[in-house]
């Protein structure tokens, strides 16, 4: 793409959406300029235009977290441009991997990453009446809502706030035993009872990044990171 093929607007700018290459999460909005759109293409990580500071921002320079590009494109009125990327963590400053989680919708609010009544119950079936609301990110909508259940420290119905109480010993515990369930599962049990446990095994894993406040997404990053190399051997 060339610069001059963008219609920029009287300031000189275009809005660029980031969306992540691998699961289509759309991860945030921000500006450009000719030359930020130029540093993106040379250097192969998003650069935007910083409207407050009115300089060059080099997206993640400061947190690590960079937009890798893997292709760029232009929309039918050439104003605004979608970079598809590869984050190598959250793109959101909160620590999220989208900056996009505030939900607006008809009736009763209710934020992004919450349930309706209690937490959702490891290896059980939620009514509809505990629907739970997540982005298009699962594990970092589940994610977000053990923190929420942890800093809110309710040790009456919320099945995590009696974990972290417990301590950081007893959620180990509990990823041991599930990855023990899940190894079970898979050499005895049917479909139903591995999905089942692994469900678990996953939840619990997010309780345990909790403990160290470190977001799913810098997970995936790393899956991204190591996405197509092979050759990896297994170690004991």
């Amino acid at each position: 793409m060339n610069p001059v093929e963008v219609n920029w607007n009287e300031s000189g700018l275009a809005a660029a959406v980031c969306q992540d290459a691998g699961t289509g999460q759309v991860l945030m909005l921000a500006w450009v300029n000719e030359e930020a759109l130029r540093l993106t293409f040379e250097k192969k990580t998003v650069h935007f235009w910083s409207r407050s500071r009115r300089e060059i921002w080099h997206k993640g320079e400061t947190s690590g977290n960079f937009l890798r590009l893997v292709s760029a494109s232009l929309d039918c009125d050439g104003d605004a441009l979608l970079f598809s990327v590869r984050p190598d963590g959250p793109a959101c400053h909160t620590g999220r991997m989208s900056c996009f989680f505030n939900v607006l919708e008809a009736g009763e609010p209710e934020a992004a990453g919450s349930a309706s009544s209690r937490d959702i119950p490891p290896g059980g079936e939620s009514s509809p009446a505990e629907e739970f609301t997540f982005d298009h990110n699962l594990l970092e909508s589940v994610y977000q809502l053990i923190l929420s259940r942890r800093d809110a420290g309710e040790t009456g119905g919320s099945y995590v706030a009696r974990l972290f109480e417990r301590g950081e010993g007893r959620i180990l515990e509990k990823v041991e035993e599930e990855a023990g369930e899940v190894t079970r599962a898979i050499r005895e049990e049917t479909r139903k009872e591995i999905v089942a446990e692994t469900a678990d095994l996953w939840f619990h894993s997010l309780v345990a990044l909790a403990t160290k406040d470190i977001p799913p997404g810098e997970v995936f990053a790393e899956l991204a990171r190591r996405f197509g190399r092979g050759g990896r051997s297994e170690s004991r």
